[in-house]
């Protein structure tokens, strides 16, 4: 059986595949559902300064191909992550390593929460900084779209925490590699992309909005030849690791994103109607591998040729 054995950075984890931030919600969620032993790593919902309701209801809908969801980053904030017993305190007990995906609505804000989460570090993997979001009307995705700005949100975290640094780019830019290089010029350790990518759907009958912010962030299937040539141009611009995400539900999309150049995935969207993929996806990527005679994932990272 061909190893799955993914290395991060700093990080090891059992098998490439992660849970995307905002679809496990903080792992508690899904205990009893999922055993946490059998996943790679595990992204939790952003952390900000301040607890958050996020945006009104309704704020997620189906749609052709995924979904639209324009959650608004809620969060309980970072005093009740750090000390709120189904947060930071029940994540440390989690056999799989735990990444925290960070915001805030300014440099100083997302200083202060890595500052926060640096004192109390332990049970934490890693920090994933959230540039990208499109959800939310401050910072956000306004970060994600100037490299100045994503450099600058990078260094700001990198001053105030040693946790092993995770930046997500945000898919809206002509030159997803020119975002890379400046983000792992400032700082950061590894990057995960894509997030996903603004949409709109419109109740014919009513003739308004299905999701009450108007527009949301579209994920699903449909993105993933998108998602796929970004990590591509990502990889040829950078030599650090990245997480490859956008429509993966099954190990034979993973593989694309590895071939690409990711050295792990995440998953997001299919969890929501079929939790058992993050069991079945390493599976089949293990079968790909030894049917192939492949002796380990490290192999096929990157392998890629246009």
């Amino acid at each position: 059986m061909a190893n799955l054995t993914t290395i991060l950075g700093p990080l090891t984890l059992r098998n490439p595949v992660i849970t995307a931030s905002g679809t496990f919600g903080y792992g508690k969620e899904y205990s009893g559902l999922i055993p946490f032993d059998k996943l790679g790593a595990i992204t939790v919902k952003g952390v900000s300064p301040l607890p958050s309701d996020g945006n009104p209801m309704p704020r997620v809908c189906e749609v052709y191909g995924g979904m639209l969801n324009a959650i608004g980053l809620q969060n309980p904030g970072v005093d009740k992550f750090l000390h709120g017993q189904d947060y930071l305190p029940y994540l440390r007990t989690l056999p799989c390593p735990v990444i925290v995906n960070i915001y805030g609505k300014n440099l100083a804000q997302y200083g202060e929460v890595a500052r926060r989460l640096e004192a109390e570090k332990d049970g934490i993997a890693a920090l994933e900084i959230n540039i990208s979001c499109p959800n939310v009307k401050e910072g956000g995705i306004a970060f994600g779209t100037d490299t100045r700005q994503a450099a600058a949100v990078v260094a700001e975290v990198r001053k105030n925490t040693t946790l092993p640094l995770i930046t997500k780019l945000s898919p809206n830019v002509t030159r997803i590699g020119d975002f890379a290089q400046s983000v792992v010029n400032a700082g950061s350790d590894m990057i995960s992309l894509i997030n996903t990518i603004p949409g709109l759907s419109i109740d014919i009958e009513t003739r308004r909005a299905r999701l009450a912010n108007v527009t949301g962030g579209f994920s699903g299937p449909a993105l993933k030849p998108i998602a796929v040539r970004m990590v591509y141009e990502a990889r040829r611009a950078v030599s650090v690791p990245i997480i490859g995400m956008g429509g993966i539900r099954t190990g034979l999309d993973a593989l694309e994103f590895l071939m690409a150049g990711a050295n792990a995935v995440g998953v997001g969207t299919a969890i929501f109607s079929d939790p058992g993929c993050l069991l079945r996806i390493p599976e089949e990527i293990s079968d790909w591998l030894d049917r192939h005679g492949c002796h380990s994932v490290e192999e096929i990272i990157g392998t890629f040729r246009a």
